[in-house]
């Protein structure tokens, strides 16, 4: 076992701290309109230009070890807000810092860091509660619009084409955003299903930049049966290998010698492959099964069939023009399925919709029906240089993530407003002895995202908060056009999911920051084992 450093108590709050403002700083910059772009470099390849908050936080590794611990509690912060709704990262570390900043002064002071959580958790109870009141339907297209332009920075482009997705597929269609080797941006719409599963191995990864797996032209392998022998399937490897074409398999469930042999023959290049397992549950996994059989132009290999896998062969698999399969979901783009085979299949699950007389029943089979009549849009992000293209790329990103949110919540104003209306809610919540700091550092905290947008605009933050403060219900500050005006008549929201749940990873972190005494890390090579107390108390 490697050797290991300790510090301890204040001392070790301290450097956590001085790496939370490193990379903090590094982050807010690029809040809001008027942020700034972070220039990234690479060792190999391009150096990279974004605004991306999450992009940022990912690539800095401080040279202090216990600074780094710091650095990587506000990198949590920003992922786990980009794995929940995709947008809101630069928020949720603003807002991670205005309360480790706060909470801090009181741990200095002696006050109870267990008491500062527990009363932090009330005030972000109350915060949420208060949000989600404040919270409209997002309805039209316009308002889509609105908000696809601002996640993207006020990028009117990107923002009128995710609103035109969404009225092609639907506000629950499927929309991607992918890189286009010329300067046009534009909207393509595809064939296309969705399942949401994802790789059963991440070793099936074929860019590791997006964690995605994608395989061009496959075969498909549709069974609901357990895999779990390779010897099974080597006739039907060897096939293929030949053909030179992916293997992609859809099962029940692959594991054993039968995974680790199409994981270390994708490894070796022998045959690239991925596999996944069977969506849904009994009747319903096989219907789905069944679905993409059609839209593949493939059979289902039922356990009913039978049918023993060495007389399996190449053409009772499917094909697809690409499919893309990551983490937690998988696209199939283009099948060979026949019109004629597909639309007998949709009057089938029509008839089944009208016999049905359960509501959960119904909602499970026009998903099935939207899924394989469905369409899938790809906007394609261009631009003059490589650099460019990238950075534009993570604005789209942004905008199609926020715009899920605000269909799926609704919105509330913008600009960081919301959050100073809830503020004086928030400072009303009762909370006993040292607990009503902790409210405290969270009003305090909720002035953070506002105030970073006028600074990073050339404005005074505190200026702009007390602005905003005495303004009524939707009424707030234009950073663009630096006037009052209705923010929801204007234009300028957020979806509420993005607004909450950044406050709430923002608040998680932040405790658990708080309520660290004893920081452990590697010893650099070369340097002496020590151990720092730091004051005592």
């Amino acid at each position: 076992m490697s050797k290991k450093q300790l510090m301890f108590d204040h001392e070790g709050r301290r450097h956590l701290m001085a790496g939370v403002e490193k990379l903090a700083k590094a982050v807010a910059v690029t809040l809001g309109p008027g942020g700034r772009n972070v220039m990234l470099e690479k060792k190999f390849g391009t150096s990279r230009i974004t605004k991306d908050g999450v992009t940022v936080s990912k690539e800095v590794e401080l040279a202090e070890s216990f600074e780094n611990l710091g650095a990587k509690l506000i990198n949590e912060v920003a992922n786990r807000t980009n794995k929940e709704v995709g947008d809101g990262t630069t928020t949720s570390v603003v807002l991670a810092h205005a309360m480790l900043r706060e909470g801090n002064r009181y741990t200095l002071a002696g006050v109870s860091p267990v008491a500062l959580r527990n009363g932090m958790q009330k005030a972000v109870d109350k915060a949420v509660e208060a949000l989600e009141a404040m919270a409209v339907p997002v309805q039209g297209r316009k308002a889509i619009e609105h908000v696809g332009v601002l996640a993207s920075n006020g990028d009117l482009e990107l923002g009128q084409l995710f609103a035109d997705a969404i009225s092609k597929v639907g506000e629950k269609g499927v929309v991607k955003v992918e890189e286009n080797d010329g300067v046009d941006t534009r909207l393509d719409l595809v064939d296309g299903m969705e399942f949401d599963k994802g790789f059963v191995s991440p070793y099936f990864i074929t860019n590791p930049a997006e964690q995605m797996a994608v395989l061009d032209e496959p075969y498909l392998l549709i069974t609901d049966q357990k895999l779990s022998s390779i010897r099974d399937l080597v006739p039907l490897l060897e096939k293929l290998v030949a053909k030179r074409k992916p293997l992609f398999i859809v099962a029940e469930d692959v594991e054993g010698e039968a995974l680790a042999g199409l994981i270390l023959n994708r490894l070796r290049g022998v045959l690239p492959a991925a596999a996944i397992k069977a969506p849904g549950f009994g009747d319903r996994r096989k219907a789905m099964l069944e679905d993409l059989a059609v839209f593949s132009g493939g059979t289902f290999l039922a356990k009913d069939l039978g049918l023993e896998w060495e007389h399996v062969d190449v053409s009772h698999l499917g094909r697809c023009k690409k499919i893309e399969i990551e983490k937690e979901s998988t696209r199939f783009f283009l099948g060979a399925g026949k019109k004629s085979d597909i639309d007998q299949r949709l009057r089938q699950i029509d008839a089944q919709i009208e016999q049905t007389n359960s509501n959960y029943d119904r909602e499970k089979l026009e998903e099935r029906r939207a899924k394989l009549s469905g369409k899938i849009a790809i906007i394609r992000v261009g631009g003059h240089s490589e650099v460019e293209i990238k950075e534009r790329k993570d604005r789209a990103d942004d905008a199609v993530n926020a715009t899920r949110a605000a269909v799926a919540e609704g919105i509330v104003p913008g600009s960081g407003t919301a959050y100073v209306r809830v503020r004086d809610i928030v400072e009303k919540v009762s909370a006993p002895g040292d607990e009503k700091f902790g409210v405290h550092i969270v009003a305090k905290a909720l002035e953070a995202p506002l105030a970073q947008l006028g600074e990073n605009a050339g404005l005074d933050g505190a200026a702009l908060v007390a602005e905003v403060a005495d303004l009524q219900g939707t009424q707030g500050y234009d950073i663009l056009t630096a006037k009052q005006v209705d923010l929801l008549k204007a234009g300028i929201m957020d979806p509420v999911k993005v607004v909450r749940v950044a406050l709430q990873n923002a608040a998680s972190i932040a405790a658990m920051h708080l309520t660290s005494d004893t920081l452990v890390t590697e010893l650099p090579d070369g340097e002496p084992e020590k151990a720092t107390l730091g004051a005592l108390t």
